[in-house]
């Protein structure tokens, strides 16, 4: 019998999983660009759907265990740190998955491998492969073992509120209307793109903000009208 060697051997081993299925993994790395031409094959998107529903679990569960005083609110801002786009990209980038991602020719050159989101979303997508691998025991460990110093790094345990939900929190004690953002340009190359967002609460003047992600433009938006009526004390992160 001859055995094929495996070709995502120190990826696995960053991981912490052996996959049994190796077509799993590959489909977690194949972004939706390679959709359609000669070269079609499926891409991570379904992948990405279960991971995020498995990071979430499994960071609720964690958090639970590490902050057995913490309430509904303080759980729900460190939950949205660690699972947001930017910690899972930052995992990514931990683990080299750039190297290894599945892009068009296109997207490769526009610097496809860099960029925050499509290593976030792979990320989801890997996750999701070791759960269907595996089961849930097994993606629950390889969570636990890479978010390690995401829990410790001081964005994710600060009891602080974001901009965004300090807003929001604002907003309903105020009795007002809950925040809607609305993108109002984006500039710039693919690569380095460049947000302007609006924030508009019924009542307020709207504000804007802008960053380097819809995210962030949206979070230094609602910062904006945060400071201008007074309030203090919430963050806001590129």
């Amino acid at each position: 019998m001859i055995l094929r060697p495996r070709k995502y051997k120190e990826l696995e081993k960053a991981l912490g999983h052996r996959f049994k299925d190796q077509q799993l993994i590959e489909v977690a790395l194949t972004h939706a660009s390679m959709r359609g031409g000669k070269t079609e094959r499926a891409d991570n998107e379904r992948l990405e759907f279960i991971g995020d529903r498995v990071l979430g679990l499994v960071i609720a569960q964690v958090l639970i265990e590490r902050f057995p005083s913490a309430n509904e609110g303080e759980l729900a801002r460190r939950f949205n740190r660690l699972v947001r786009g930017e910690a899972c990209a930052r995992v990514a980038r931990a683990l080299g998955i750039g190297s290894h991602l599945i892009l068009s020719e296109s997207e490769a050159g526009s610097g496809g491998r860099a960029k925050g989101t499509i290593l976030a979303d792979a990320m989801e997508a890997i996750l999701g492969a070791v759960f269907l691998d595996g089961g849930f025991e097994a993606a629950r460990a390889v969570v636990r073992n890479l978010w390690t110093s995401q829990y410790d790094d001081q964005h994710s345990t600060s009891a602080g509120p974001d901009a965004k939900s300090a807003l929001q929190e604002w907003a309903q004690g105020n009795g007002l209307a809950l925040p809607e953002y609305v993108e109002v340009s984006r500039k710039g190359p693919d690569h380095a793109p460049r947000f302007t967002s609006e924030v508009r609460i019924s009542g307020c003047a709207p504000a804007r903000g802008e960053g380097s992600s819809k995210r962030a433009a949206e979070q230094a938006a609602a910062r904006t009208l945060l400071e201008r009526e007074g309030v203090a004390g919430a963050e806001v992160h590129e």
